[in-house]
């Protein structure tokens, strides 16, 4: 039965973030309504991934008892202040199977008795003034103040190749591996999903050729887990040891049916001189990614989109650029830490709608970014940040992206604000929406400087001891604390980097602690002017 509805807040999607922004604004008490298409949360999951095995970890025993340090290897669970439900009650696998999600979202939905209307499709979204319309198949409407899209990336990326249509798109193919027996078959893309095909077929296939531009990428040598993770890469096996499989480096020119309806794909080699070689193949599989659907907005509230027209462009807000109001949550927010941190994932988008949600409150309901107040001393100042790295796990899990702000104010005070987009404090310092702030310090986990340029099992590419307190030449991940005053942007003063520690414990009295104390007395931070920098401290400009 169609109705009309006005709300506050319409949220686009009940995946994973569509929920978990809908968990924030009911805990909040602002008024809004999740629709979703589907007839349960994470439709998406019905279908994907394709061969059911999820790659997000869900590390069960952890030996913590503490829920925020078990965060840190939870990859699928959602936020909550009472800490239910978790994805480890439906399965206890390290890698689950997609009816897990299934399963678990709708249980988050039902525990905190979300507001969402499922079968409810999307057709068109307006703005004939300043609210959004929302118009469904059966003739409903909403009427909405502000939209937080979580629709993901729903519609498939198709490159601009020759022939293309001749290949069966990932979504689509068969995952019948009895379907390719003794078949010569190509695969185009050099993602998770092109890999995953690869080896569902390595039983049955003749010979399998993955292809694509570009060096293949390692996430255990890059740390984006976007790029091929081990659990994928058994084709790398067959390639290497000569099982009549490869790996093709180089751009596919066109793909052309013959009429005994085999195909002839010609592949421009990028480490041969660019030689192009037409190689026959019996089937041909797209695995390109997807990317996002703009099609149900009309033209005068039709957000921008980049990188190669698959996300929609966004500010530090989340917003987007060249819509008011109209606001991004979930896998397409990846956009803003592009293939180098986790907004692309459940483990960093969850933080990433919570960080949402606080600007959302500050914006629109006056509710200040939460903060507590510290001791006006280096040591006050050490030990929050000591107590933050060592259990936080926002910072864990979207490094590099969200940094935790130690803001000294006009009057001495000083307030610690957690997981603050780096971009969006920066821009929100300076036009004065954190207060009359004097400096800042920002407090963030990262990997060392060219990090994916080092083989991790390299023993002679060096490590830095543990007992070291030289931070700065660490590689791997660990707590970096950075001073800025406002207007600055992203151009910090002074750098200190903690050093790097084989459990991830930076409680050292003499190796953590100590070197972090020098350097807030050395710089002044709480009263004074900027000073110099000792060993493991850099200036301004330098990676």
């Amino acid at each position: 039965m169609a109705r009309d509805e006005s709300i506050d807040y319409l949220v686009v999607g009940a995946g994973p973030a569509g929920l978990q922004a809908g968990y924030y604004l009911q805990k909040a008490g602002r008024s809004y309504v999740i629709v979703e298409a589907g007839s349960i949360p994470g439709t998406f999951f019905t279908r994907f991934p394709r061969h059911r095995k999820l790659i997000s970890i869900n590390k069960v025993h952890t030996g913590w008892d503490d829920p925020e340090l078990n965060l840190r290897t939870d990859w699928n669970s959602l936020l909550s202040d009472e800490s239910t439900p978790l994805f480890s009650h439906h399965s206890s696998r390290y890698f689950p199977e997609a009816e897990d999600m299934l399963g678990y979202l709708s249980d988050f939905a039902t525990t905190h008795d979300l507001h969402v209307r499922y079968n409810t499709r999307i057709t068109s979204i307006s703005r004939p003034d300043n609210d959004f319309v929302a118009r469904t198949e059966d003739g409903s409407t909403f009427r909405a103040k502000r939209m937080i899209v979580a629709t993901g990336v729903s519609r498939p990326y198709i490159p601009p190749i020759e022939g293309v249509e001749h290949a069966a798109r990932y979504d689509e193919v068969s995952v019948d591996p009895a379907d390719f027996t003794g078949q010569r078959v190509l695969i185009i893309g050099r993602g998770n999903s092109a890999f995953e095909t690869a080896d569902n077929l390595i039983e049955t296939a003749s010979v399998i050729h993955v292809a694509g531009p570009g060096s293949l990428k390692l996430a255990w040598r890059t740390h984006f887990v976007g790029h091929l993770r081990a659990v994928n890469n058994n084709f790398l096996d067959t390639y290497q040891l000569k099982s009549q499989n490869a790996l093709l480096d180089g751009n596919i020119e066109y793909i052309r049916r013959n009429d005994d309806s085999s195909y002839s794909v010609a592949v421009s080699f990028s480490r041969v001189q660019e030689v192009v070689k037409e190689i026959r193949y019996d089937r041909v599989i797209l695995a390109t990614g997807f990317r996002f659907d703009a099609s149900i907005f009309e033209p005068e509230c039709r957000p921008e989109l980049t990188i190669k027209d698959r996300f929609p462009a966004q500010t530090d807000a989340w917003e987007s650029t060249n819509v008011p109001d109209l606001y991004f949550a979930g896998t397409i927010t990846q956009v803003r830490d592009f293939k180098k941190s986790t907004s692309g994932f459940i483990h960093g988008f969850r933080y990433g709608v919570r960080a949402l949600h606080r600007i959302l409150e500050r914006r629109y309901h006056g509710t200040p970014w939460p903060a507590r107040t510290l001791d006006a001393t280096p040591d006050g100042v050490a030990e929050a940040v000591i107590e933050r790295v060592n259990r936080t796990s926002a910072l864990w899990q979207m490094f590099g992206f969200l940094g935790d702000a130690v803001l000294v104010d006009g009057d001495g005070g000083v307030r610690y604000c957690d997981e603050v987009p780096l971009d969006h404090l920066h821009t929100a310092v300076a036009d004065g929406r954190f207060g009359d702030v004097a400096r800042y310090l920002t407090v963030t986990l990262e990997y060392g400087a060219d990090h994916d340029k080092v083989d991790p099992f390299d023993i002679t590419a060096g490590r830095v001891s543990q007992q070291s307190t030289a931070g700065l030449d660490g590689r791997y991940l660990h707590p970096v604390v950075r001073l800025h005053t406002p207007g600055g942007g992203e151009e910090a003063q002074a750098e200190h980097h903690i050093t790097e520690n084989l459990e991830n414990e930076w409680d050292s009295e003499e190796v953590h602690r100590q070197p972090l104390l020098r350097f807030l007395s050395e710089q002044r931070f709480l009263h004074g002017r900027l000073g110099g920098h000792d060993h493991d401290q850099v200036p301004a400009g330098r990676p």
